[in-house]
């Protein structure tokens, strides 16, 4: 069979049932693990950070939830042109890339641990690298839209982004237990503090393999970038990619958007990051839309011919009222889950980790505390009943409909962010915080599990509101600014910890998603909508 499909029209029945089926499951099962190390690669910081700590590298935990937040930045910003990349390069072609690529961060991880003097602006580099893996959910996902017909859309986009996003949970379950023998060599180093995996605790004096977080990644990623260079295919039609070249070109075309996106996200970090790594100048809040900015007109006016004139069509999604209203319902489901993926570890570890006690009538946080939860023994159950869950989310909606299900999941989420938040006040202002560690963990688990649900529900809604042409784009640029929270979430919990209102990120949150609420409501669930419940 040819790599390059000149005829595909899974709204054909027979076509879907005769040929379309095979070809688009063999897509989506290469896809799948893709994804998952994707996920991994991006997010291990929330897990690594946490080992540092307990093997006492010598960084802040401010710096430390910085490392989270720069491959956070990262990996939205270059979600924006892989967005773009499948009706620019094909489906086979940008997965393979995107894939191979992640080995550059994963060796460079793997060096750098293995000395504990290594300076923290190596692991900020390192941290900027490894958001390729962010970036390659826009892709991913633009890519299975095209393979799959509407009737399928929510279980087809659910199974992809649900099982690419236990990448997640798989990398919080498996470097913790890579850590404990010398996979790949080289010279183990001795806990301080007490780790844990998801089988028990381990006793400070263990000699640890932290190095293997990195190296790990390389058993899968070898493999699957050739699964992904033999085994899928590019969709060379009118409607998803027309004008698709050599394999060459257009790995060319990928390196340069992608290019782009790295200028803007280091530019930003820059003005953003405080000295000496950065200049401190600009709040978050004003740099994001400055890097979204830059990079939708970087892509556009610094490329040239049938490239420029590809984006130019693309870029129609944003004369569209919905892309912009389902870019901010996404950022609720999306935007929580992954910011509370990259998070939850370092987050546990800060505020059940330690003792909070009154020294000289002043509260203090630095105190180990001998009987707090091991954070990697927890946090993987959050992303993984949300990465599992999400399939089902799609199936839900295909039955009553997304934005029903988006609704009750908007209300879900407020509850539970609240409660979330109730706890944590308690915790951080406690000398024995794991007094209230189990309620908290319950409802960040709910919360996990709301953001899945309505991850399923919202694609739902995106396949049913976009025709063919703009729901792939609309799936990746929604993903694209929703992934920002995997920047947003450890940067506003990092800064809240520091200024000993932990609880504060959560109130934040929970008006976020009552403002969504609001805007799901208006758009698509009440008597007049503009669409009734897609």
């Amino acid at each position: 069979m040819s790599i390059n499909l000149d005829k595909w029209d899974v709204e054909d029945e027979k076509f879907w049932e005769s040929e379309g089926k095979k070809i688009a499951t063999r897509n989506l099962w290469i896809s799948i693990p893709s994804l998952l190390c994707g996920f991994a690669v991006w997010l291990y910081w929330g897990i690594i950070t946490v080992q540092m700590i307990n093997l006492g590298y010598p960084f802040s935990q401010s710096q430390l939830f910085t490392l989270s937040a720069i491959a956070g930045l990262t990996g939205a910003t270059l979600r924006i042109p892989s967005s773009f990349l499948i009706r620019i390069a094909g489906g086979r072609n940008t997965i393979f890339l995107t894939t191979a690529l992640l080995m550059i961060p994963a060796v460079g991880t793997g060096f750098a641990l293995q000395n504990v003097n290594t300076p923290i602006e190596i692991y900020y580099l390192l941290a900027l690298l490894s958001g390729l893996g962010g970036g390659n959910f826009a892709s991913s996902m633009s890519n299975i839209s095209f393979f799959f017909p509407k009737k399928v859309q929510g279980t087809s986009l659910g199974l992809n982004a649900g099982l690419g996003n236990f990448g997640v949970t798989t990398m919080q379950i498996l470097i913790p237990l890579a850590m404990t023998f010398g996979l790949f060599g080289g010279t183990p180093q001795k806990l301080i503090n007490t780790s844990g995996t998801l089988i028990g605790k381990i006793p400070a004096g263990t000699e640890t393999y932290i190095h293997n977080a990195g190296y790990l990644w390389l058993i899968f990623l070898i493999p699957l970038a050739f699964a992904g260079f033999f085994g899928m295919n590019n969709i060379k039609t009118k409607t998803v990619t027309p004008n698709l070249g050599s394999a060459g070109k257009s790995f060319g075309m990928i390196i340069g958007l992608l290019l782009i996106a790295f200028v803007t996200a280091v530019a930003g970090l820059y003005l953003m990051l405080p000295a000496p790594v950065g200049l401190g100048l600009l709040s978050k809040w004003i740099v994001l839309p400055l890097v979204v900015v830059a990079t939708v007109f970087g892509m556009k006016y610094l490329t040239s011919g049938g490239l420029r004139e590809n984006l130019d069509r693309q870029y129609k999604i944003f004369e569209n009222k919905h892309t912009w209203a389902m870019t901010i319902i996404y950022t609720m489901t999306f935007g929580s889950f992954i910011g509370y993926s990259a998070a939850f570890a370092l987050s546990i570890k800060v505020i059940f980790g330690f003792s909070h006690i009154m020294v000289d009538g002043v509260m203090t946080h630095n105190t180990i505390n001998p009987n707090g939860p091991s954070a990697l023994m927890f946090a993987w159950m959050g992303p993984f009943i949300g990465a599992l869950i999400r399939p089902i989310g799609g199936k839900i909606a295909d039955k009553v409909g997304g934005a029903i299900v988006t609704q009750w999941v908007s209300i879900v989420m407020i509850a539970s962010a609240l409660g979330c938040a109730y706890f944590m006040k308690a915790a951080y202002s406690s000398a024995t915080p794991e007094t209230v560690f189990v309620p908290f963990l319950i409802l960040f688990i709910v919360l996990f599990a709301a953001t899945g649900v309505g991850n399923g529900s919202t694609f739902r809604s995106i396949a049913m509101i976009f025709n063919a042409e703009q729901a792939g784009p609309v799936l990746g640029w929604t993903s694209a600014i929703a992934a920002y929270g995997a920047f947003i979430i450890p940067k506003v919990f990092g800064e809240q910890i520091k200024a000993t209102t932990p609880e504060y990120a959560l109130y934040g949150f929970a008006i976020f998603y009552f403002i969504c609420l609001v805007i799901n409501w208006w758009f698509y669930t009440r008597k007049d909508a503009y669409i009734q419940n897609p």
